[in-house]
């Protein structure tokens, strides 16, 4: 085996996702494992390069996990004139990605990077046109594709076992904190629209791959978005206004008659098996998939309710629900989707979740938007470069 080096800078690997899920359980989980074997007798050895604003910080995690001190910098530029490094990977605040890209592209860095991938559908775009012109490879963080519930799922989809797909209704959200008697779960830009907040950016993008991925092209949108707890508390226990939306329900139409409902709230309170639930109706059967889990329940199987409210039910529809078998072992998908990426630069595998498909995502978060602020239903045109 012959062992290859990768140098890859890391921006933003302080924030809880740049460093749970991208460095400690991907790159980090990457090199426990003694690398990545792409087949032909050579073996990746993913070697970060820590980026951020907070040097101290950098130097903790460095010391935490034994890397080398010299691999941290707060310095973007000086990290994007490095020969040395092959990958630049994002995960800083959105309002600022969109210009570090656009650098890294210019410095004919490879591309990963978390989304959106800009704060429009014009930079999102000329993003993806910057790239292919450039030559370099690019790949946009869409984890959810390779969570075990919707794996499951996919694979009831490749089965046939819906027969004709109806409709899909998803509900994803959790109770996060104001931040004045209990700490929030979540850092108070998520809360500003001048920084880049807002659950419309946040999530409509995973929603347009989770769709467009496992159903079809979506469309056309019409959606709802809204501040429903218009004051919280920052970091520092200062009250300050959100401007930006913390809930947004949204309807989404599919190619070939698919409908898709699917709220999003950060002002819910859990009633329901997971954090995120999609409910997937068809002609011969239906499934519940989450993040872990998925529940099916077949046509030939399916109960004959009766409504009448003047008797309690003396049975239980959970119940009537058969449990999906993992069948397989399941690995981290953040870690998942590294991998195919890094074999996709370095041994020219196959791979479509790029600039062009982040920018999409945007468009979708876009278009929700003005569909809450015009309120009417939009088409979704087709992107092209």
């Amino acid at each position: 085996m012959t062992r290859k080096t990768v140098r890859i800078a890391m921006n933003g690997v302080t924030g809880r996702m740049g460093y749970r899920q991208h460095l400690v359980r991907s790159i980090l989980a990457l090199r426990e494992q003694g690398g990545l074997d792409l087949g032909d007798g050579t073996v990746l050895w993913p070697e970060p390069v820590l980026v951020g604003r907070r040097e101290h910080a950098l130097k903790e995690i460095a010391e935490q996990h034994g890397l080398d001190p010299a691999n941290i910098s707060t310095d973007v530029d000086a990290v994007l004139a490095d020969d040395s490094i092959d990958i630049f990977f994002d995960a800083a605040m959105t309002h600022t990605r969109e210009d570090f890209l656009k650098k890294a592209i210019a410095a004919g860095k490879h591309i990963y990077t978390e989304k959106p991938t800009a704060t429009g559908l014009e930079g999102a775009v000329e993003l993806a046109r910057l790239a292919r012109e450039a030559g370099v490879k690019s790949g946009v963080v869409q984890d959810k594709l390779f969570l075990p519930g919707l794996l499951k799922l996919k694979r009831l989809i490749d089965g046939g076992f819906f027969g004709r797909i109806l409709s899909v209704r998803g509900e994803f959200g959790y109770w996060v904190f104001e931040g004045d008697w209990q700490e929030a779960q979540r850092p108070s830009w998520n809360y500003r629209t001048e920084d880049g907040g807002g659950i419309v950016v946040d999530m409509f993008p995973h929603w347009e791959y989770v769709l467009h991925e496992l159903f079809g092209r979506v469309t056309s949108v019409n959606a709802l978005a809204s501040t429903h707890i218009p004051t919280r508390w920052d970091e520092n226990g200062k009250p300050y206004e959100a401007t930006a939306d913390d809930s947004a329900y949204g309807i989404f139409q599919i190619e070939g008659g698919i409908v898709a409902q699917i709220n999003s709230s950060w002002d819910v309170r859990v009633n329901r098996d997971e954090l995120v639930e999609f409910q997937v109706d068809g002609t011969e059967g239906s499934a519940v998939a989450g993040l872990r889990n998925c529940r099916v329940q077949h046509r030939s199987s399916t109960p004959k309710p009766v409504w009448n409210p003047d008797l309690p039910a003396t049975y239980s529809f959970r119940d009537q629900w058969q449990e999906v078998p993992d069948n397989t072992e399941f690995d981290n998908g953040f870690k998942i989707q590294w991998e195919l990426f890094l074999k996709h630069v370095y041994a020219g595998a196959d791979y479509h979740w790029d600039l062009l498909a982040g920018a999409r995502g945007v468009q979708m978060a876009e278009l929700g938007l003005k569909s809450s602020a015009e309120g009417r239903r939009l088409d979704v045109p087709e992107i092209s470069l």
